[in-house]
């Protein structure tokens, strides 16, 4: 039996969730399609690697170019952007697009028409990863376009998160799946390489209340408040510490990688806020990968915070604002939220790594 008669394709499972709205008129599953064929001809141009001469930063020759982030463009980075904007630019289903690559919201050509969402994603996340072959991918998010302005404006794109119509990323690893919801739950497709579709292979996809891993980089361990130390440090205290049980640390620097993970097996993943840098109140970006992945989190049973309240009730102020990220299993995300409520002095003398005799002290 092949694999499309086992399996729904994901034009089928958009057409059934579509069914559940006999009003709608099947622009919003047009627009996935198109984002989904955005992400298999990124998957095609990861894959080749140093064959396809994509390695590398964007305008070597020139000294390279740098995005709004203050982050220097790799090639991937640059290419992987125009897929998304060419494939979903023409089908007029968008109002407008906004991109961590992009300065400002990217304007639908006059030539062709204008529909009603807006679509702001992160090309290619962890891309830093690229040259030396770890798992990256696409982060996605659609809102509808509330206001009539034409152009759009930034302010159309400040919603919160709660607001989102749809949400996903693809990930581009051993295999390339795309994670998807629809505000009714999460569903996991994988790319068929022989029919060239997305085929649901992990349905209802639920994060684990409970686990024992956690992500964080413990490079920055003496910029983190102490809600955050206090947590690392009774994690790390294993069996003989408060917890009463050992974790493993995990760091991939590819937080869809990272969120993949997660939702597999549970976990807890955090890029808090912290001292390093006053300027920004957090590493990663509120509207296109915290928003997104927090979506996907509580659509899965898990929760996604900054910390202190839940990411999808942040009002954003602005188009690349930056926040601190915290997701995963819904009891250790609410501890660590728990932690930041009621924050108390905490000392470890017992662990070599975090303590203030640690390998990482001032």
């Amino acid at each position: 039996m092949s694999s499309i008669e086992q399996r729904s394709t994901l034009t089928q499972f958009l057409i059934e969730e579509r069914r559940r709205f006999p009003q709608a008129r099947g622009d919003f599953n047009a627009l996935i399609l198109d984002v989904a064929l955005a992400c298999k001809a990124i998957a095609k141009s990861v894959a080749f690697g140093e064959l396809g001469g994509l390695y590398g930063n964007h305008a070597e020759d020139q000294g390279g170019s740098i995005n709004v982030q203050g982050e220097t463009q790799k090639k991937l980075d640059v290419l992987s952007n125009q897929l998304f904007v060419r494939i979903t630019e023409w089908g007029g289903h968008l109002a407008g697009m906004a991109s961590e690559e992009m300065d400002t919201p990217y304007q639908i050509p006059t030539r062709f028409p204008r529909g009603k969402y807006l679509l702001v994603f992160d090309p290619l996340d962890g891309s830093s990863n690229i040259d030396v072959n770890v798992s990256v991918g696409s982060i996605f998010s659609i809102l509808r376009h509330v206001g009539q302005s034409d152009p759009v404006t930034e302010q159309d794109f400040l919603q919160p998160g709660n607001q989102q119509v749809a949400a996903g990323y693809a990930l581009y690893g051993p295999t390339t799946m795309l994670i998807l919801s629809v505000g009714n739950g999460v569903s996991g497709f994988t790319l068929d390489p022989h029919l060239g579709e997305f085929m649901l292979t992990h349905p209802r996809l639920k994060v684990p209340e409970q686990s024992q891993e956690f992500a964080i980089n413990a490079s920055n361990s003496r910029f983190w408040e102490a809600p955050v130390k206090r947590y690392v440090d009774e994690c790390l205290a294993g069996k003989t510490g408060p917890r009463g049980k050992d974790f493993n640390m995990r760091w991939i620097a590819s937080m869809v990688a990272e969120a993949h993970r997660i939702l597999m097996r549970g976990g807890v993943f955090l890029y808090p806020r912290d001292s390093k840098d006053p300027s920004k109140p957090g590493r990663l970006r509120l509207l296109y990968e915290a928003n997104p992945i927090g979506f996907l989190m509580e659509q899965a049973g898990g929760r996604a915070s900054t910390g202190q309240v839940p990411m999808l009730t942040v009002q954003p102020t602005g188009l690349h604002q930056r926040i601190g990220l915290v997701f995963g299993s819904k009891e250790e995300v609410e501890r660590i939220e728990r932690y930041h409520a009621e924050p108390v002095e905490w000392h470890d003398e017992h662990n070599p790594l975090f303590s203030e005799r640690g390998l990482f002290r001032d």
